[in-house]
């Protein structure tokens, strides 16, 4: 089998060390060598291609497919230093073959601040459409899938040129997970999982979510998947209820924040009855003595304590939706975080009569433990579009925060008994029939503390987190795809 490879040049000495790696490595085909200036001279055997100094332009899809002249090419996204394992362009080569798959990929080891650790990968499944899907930075592509898919290009991207050619080869490809450490790269971003969650709702990276959402959407109408604009109408007067609205709080062990949380549901502003449903998922902490506090001072409060003990954040939001004194809406907040206003409450429930949706969510902005605005600050999700919402929703890893249900929907869909994802299943499944509303007022402040749950994840839990979500876009997509009578 005949494999070129592709590198952006980094510097002479960098560029040239990757690329005699390759060669000592048993590479049969051409290096090429990707500049954006000045034409490099390395002192290894290269060819060198001027290019606009991105990797994920459709321009530079364009070149490496005019360029490539073997059944195969490595495409190495980065500028930092690599280092090749044992044998790994003749693994990458045999698993090419084995399998003819389209896009290979494979585990790898990273550096960060000096030290390599392990950084496994997960499987790519149909539901793998979020445009920040770890392949890694070494990819074995086939020259003729990559072809075809790059001369379906319809658009001129400057960002998601990358991210449309692999849904492309998706389409009609495999996408193979060779589950060996193949090669060792340089990790820059070192920043905890929770800082960089919020990368894709950053203001600043606006003109790349536009490209990344239409080139998802594209894929989706090619692969049955896109739904039109049209929504089932909402009857909020279906039944009766004991109050107009439930804030529901699952909570274990949070002694440091529950009080602050129930303080902020207690201080609400309404012209309608509402009341506070807690379910203490068996505190050992004195969180469980506080609440009953004030479940005894005030019969709004609702202290329910479950008799399951295997229950995530979802089967806690089960017990709450399920009770019968839970309203004609339910609402969201977090054990640790606290709603902005006394208005809060007020317009969650007037955004659902005026958007006529049965899913509402809205804005929060990202707080330290004291309420001081930290960064990213302000999370709106105003990338999400009434016509397109539900379809983009498929490429993002989150919908926003607080959220709230209509009642009746949210317990005939009834939510997954997870403590991760179980929000973003129900914004998949709910918005598969019913517009969701949005608020882009903040609604409350999210505390980033040492005890947050995604504060800071190892890469098993990421890679887990991440997988449980392409599974959710999985079954949504299947659902799709019934449902548009391709399936």
């Amino acid at each position: 089998m005949t494999i070129d490879c592709f590198i952006p040049y980094s510097d002479a000495s960098t560029t040239a060390e990757v690329a005699k790696q390759f060669k000592a490595d048993g590479l049969s085909g051409k290096i090429y060598v990707l500049y954006e200036n000045e034409r490099p001279a390395l002192d290894t055997d290269c060819e060198y291609l001027p290019f606009d100094g991105s990797l994920k332009s459709s321009d530079s899809m364009r070149l490496i497919a005019q360029k490539a002249s073997c059944d195969h090419f490595f495409i190495y996204t980065k500028k930092d230093a690599l280092k090749l394992g044992q044998r790994c362009v003749k693994r990458f080569s045999r698993a090419a073959a084995s399998t003819g798959a389209g896009w290979i990929y494979s585990d790898l080891h990273q550096v960060k601040k000096g030290l390599s650790e392990a950084h496994p990968l997960i499987d790519w499944q149909i539901g793998s459409v979020r445009d920040d899907f770890d392949f890694g930075s070494l990819i074995l592509v086939k020259t003729d899938a990559f072809r075809k898919a790059v001369e379906t290009m319809d658009c001129c991207y400057k960002f998601a040129g990358l991210y449309d050619a692999r849904l492309k080869i998706s389409e009609t490809e495999q996408m193979f997970h060779l589950n060996e450490f193949l090669y060792t790269e340089i990790e820059d971003d070192t920043r905890l999982s929770g800082e960089k969650q919020f990368d894709y709702v950053n203001p600043k990276n606006r003109d790349v979510q536009i490209e990344m959402e239409k080139a998802c959407s594209e894929h989706l109408k090619k692969i049955g998947a896109y739904l039109e604009p049209s929504f089932k109408s909402v009857n909020f007067g279906c039944e009766s209820f004991p109050v107009e609205a439930s804030v529901i709080i699952p909570v274990k062990n949070r002694i440091k924040t529950i009080e602050d949380a129930i303080k902020s549901v207690l201080m609400q502003k309404t012209d309608f009855n509402f009341n506070l449903i807690i379910i203490d998922n068996h505190s050992t902490d004195g969180t469980s003595d506080l609440i009953r506090k004030y479940a005894e001072s005030d019969s709004r409060v609702i202290h329910i304590i479950p008799q399951h003990d295997d229950l995530g954040i979802g089967g806690c939001w089960n017990e709450g939706v399920n009770d019968a004194r839970c309203g004609r809406f339910a609402v969201q907040l977090d054990s640790d975080d606290v709603y902005s206003g006394n208005d809060t409450l007020a317009k969650v429930v007037n955004a659902f009569y005026e958007q006529n949706c049965a899913m509402v969510i809205g804005s929060y902005k990202i707080t330290d433990f004291d309420l001081n605005e930290i960064p990213p600050g302000v999370i709106d999700h105003k990338e999400w579009t009434p016509e397109n919402g539900r379809n983009n929703a498929l490429r993002i890893n989150g919908l926003g925060a607080p959220r709230a249900f209509f009642t009746p929907v949210l317990r005939e869909i009834g939510v997954p008994n997870t403590s991760y994802g179980e929000d973003y299943a129900l914004g998949l499944m709910i918005s598969h029939d019913y517009q969701i509303g949005r608020i882009y007022d903040v609604l409350y402040n999210c505390r980033r503390w040492t005890d947050n749950s995604d504060a800071s994840l190892s890469i098993a839990k990421i890679n887990a987190n991440n997988l449980y979500k392409d599974k959710l876009r999985t079954l949504e997509i299947l659902s799709r795809k019934k449902r548009n009578g391709l399936a």
